[in-house]
């Protein structure tokens, strides 16, 4: 098994190119269920899930081409409509074959989803929403079977706000009968990559960017061309690991206008920044500030960004709180940065951190994609060596994240276990 060896104190300083979003990248892929035109994708980011994702749509008879970070998919020859356990069982946004496999063939059967183990994500405002298009949905032997010879229009309030479910019932919308309305849609700049996506191959939809979608169905979908939105993610995790360890980096093929919650606190932290229309500067020169923030749906502070904000905390000059409130489980990095040195300790959905002079290099252990992204953060910032083990969570989400970072001055590397 690989791990990372870290060996911190070491400022950043160069250039790194932004690859595309594993979020968008996943749900577009899932797209060219609905055609049996090409989906020429480029941006396409290198990732474990990615891999994923194309494996399991070569096992439905969709057609893959891939060249580096471009991807062709041809769906005129599908002719299996499951998706396996073996396959959804590590990745979660397998269950985004679900609506398009059955708006367009009318049946699907599809594994229960897995992934990471940051709490619960149940899928039933994805079944919700599909039994209002005329579903017929049942639950037997870890599978959801799903049967609807045409799906109708209908107007969908979801419970919550979720990012899956929303891309499941927009792309089963767009050959569903009529108009659908999608209330309490989520709002994220990967949700409204799919939907420009979808326009392109022919779809009616209107409202893309709101929380509140309306799709005309039509009878069918053609091919199209679509570059996969920067990864704001990836982004804003390279700025926290500067603003960690000092230095300057120059960030490109990225855009500021998706994350700018995350910028104002980068700025709070004490972070230099000055960007362009695809590139953003960044220059450290002080222990950073500490940043108090809550998670929740975007456009607000983002999730997925808790872990390495509270790792850029751990060396900062005071104290600062951190409310988790989309998953219940999403404080398992905590232990392992106490491994090295940090002081931080919780209380239900809050964690109180208080900086460090200085954080010491340990064996720690990664739990889930994002605290994995935390813990390269906080060793890098660290004297001495750390080893991180599970690293194959950070391959899900990071491309080559390692590569990268040693080309800017850090001591980073892959190394086998043992």
């Amino acid at each position: 098994m690989d791990q990372l060896k870290i060996v911190g104190g070491k400022r950043l300083d160069g250039e790194i190119k932004i690859s595309g979003a594993k979020n968008a990248a996943l749900p577009i892929l899932c797209a060219g269920l609905l055609t049996a035109g090409d989906l020429e994708l480029t941006n396409v980011p290198r990732l474990h899930d990615v891999r994923t994702m194309l494996k399991l749509l070569e096992k439905t008879g969709l057609k893959v081409k891939q060249d580096d970070e471009n991807v062709t998919l041809n769906g005129s020859a599908i002719d299996t409509l499951e998706a396996p356990y073996e396959l959804v069982k590590t990745m979660r946004a397998s269950i985004l074959v679900l609506g398009p496999l059955l708006a367009r063939f009318g049946e699907a059967k599809v594994s229960l989803p897995g992934g990471c183990a940051i709490g619960s994500r149940p899928v039933d405002q994805h079944i919700k929403g599909l039994e209002a298009l005329g579903a017929e949905i049942r639950i037997e032997g870890g599978y959801i079977y799903a049967k609807c010879p045409k799906l109708k229009g209908a107007r969908i309030h979801t419970d919550m706000i979720t990012v899956t479910g929303t891309e499941n019932l927009l792309m089963a919308a767009t050959l569903a009968e009529g108009e659908t309305v999608l209330e309490n849609a989520a709002r994220e700049p990967e949700v409204t990559d799919l939907a420009n996506l979808l326009v392109a191959m022919g779809a009616k939809i209107e409202g893309i960017g709101t929380d509140r979608l309306v799709i005309q169905g039509v009878p069918e979908l053609h091919g199209a061309r679509h570059a996969v939105i920067s990864d704001r993610i990836e982004a804003a995790t390279f700025l926290c690991a500067v603003a960690a360890t000092g230095g300057q980096l120059l960030l490109t093929n990225t855009r500021t206008d998706i994350f700018d919650v995350a910028m104002d606190k980068l700025r709070d932290v004490g972070l230099k920044l000055s960007s362009g229309p695809d590139w953003i500067r960044a220059r450290m020169d002080n222990r950073p500030q500490p940043v108090s923030f809550r998670t929740t749906e975007y456009p607000g502070f983002p999730t997925d960004m808790q872990a390495q904000f509270m790792a850029v905390n751990t060396v900062a000059w005071g104290t600062s709180r951190v409310t988790e409130t989309i998953f219940e489980n999403r404080f398992m990095h905590v232990q392992e940065m106490v491994r090295l040195g940090a002081k931080i300790h919780t209380e239900g959905n809050t964690a109180f951190i208080t900086g460090v002079d200085r954080l010491v290099g340990a064996p720690v252990m990664a739990t889930d994609l994002r605290a994995s992204a935390s813990l390269v953060i906080a060793a890098m910032a660290a004297e001495g060596t750390t080893i991180i083990d599970r690293i194959y969570h950070l391959d899900r989400g990071y491309d080559r994240m390692e590569v990268k970072l040693s080309k800017v001055g850090a001591s980073i590397e892959r190394i086998k276990e043992g």
